[in-house]
């Protein structure tokens, strides 16, 4: 009897030990899926953290600054308008062939759009406002080049980078039936990616000149 219940015992702890290894495996090849699924995780995050991060990298310090902007009196109204736009410090390229400008009165608004045949490599002899580059349309705006060194914003593909600095002409006349004393605009030049030039001014109370800073 004695011997029986020694092989009965040594048998269920047999038993026991084949069950434990299972067990042990078990968990290991558990954790190791577990482990193989986080760091496939971390690594998708890692990418996506990397890819947001650029991004909004490139949104922050993309962008057009609005230096300046010129009105041209004919008549009784400011019929021509030339806003002066750069690329802000540390912008990627901003193709101006896919910008867009925001112009609004208050009472009627207008989306304007790069016209090739209003595209000139430097103004006039004659000056700016001789630059037959404000004949457009109200849909249409116009480049004059001021500052290209690498010669990037051509008439095809408007490319404007650091150190470059071009007008953008406007047929205020077209849009508003030009600019009376005393009317308020604000706008925006609106690049493909990046951050919009903001602007707003007031036209004088009278117009004794040809020409006006508006802003």
């Amino acid at each position: 009897m004695r011997n029986i219940k020694k092989i009965l015992k040594e048998d269920d702890l047999g038993d026991m030990g084949i069950g434990a290894m299972i067990v042990f495996i078990a968990m290991v090849l558990v954790a190791g899926i577990a482990a193989s699924v986080l760091i496939q995780t971390a690594n998708r995050l890692e990418i996506q953290a990397m890819q947001t991060g650029q991004q909004t990298t490139e949104e922050v310090a993309t962008g057009i600054g609005v230096e300046d902007i010129t009105g041209e009196k004919v008549g009784a109204t400011i019929d021509n308008i030339a806003i002066t736009v750069s690329a802000r410090s540390g912008s990627k390229d901003i193709d101006l062939s896919n910008t867009v400008v925001e112009l609004s009165d208050s009472t009627n608004k207008y989306l304007l759009t790069y016209e090739p045949t209003l595209w000139f490599a430097e103004p006039d002899v004659s000056g700016v406002f001789g630059t037959a580059a404000f004949v457009g349309t109200a849909l249409q705006f116009g480049i004059i080049v001021l500052e290209d060194a690498d010669d990037s914003c051509i008439l095809a593909n408007p490319v404007i980078n650091r150190g470059d600095h071009v007008l953008l002409t406007i047929n205020a006349n077209a849009c508003f039936g030009g600019l009376a004393e005393r009317t308020d605009i604000w706008g925006m030049v609106i690049p493909e990616s990046g951050a919009s030039g903001v602007f707003a001014f007031r036209t004088p109370a009278s117009y004794p000149d040809t020409v006006f800073d508006l802003y």
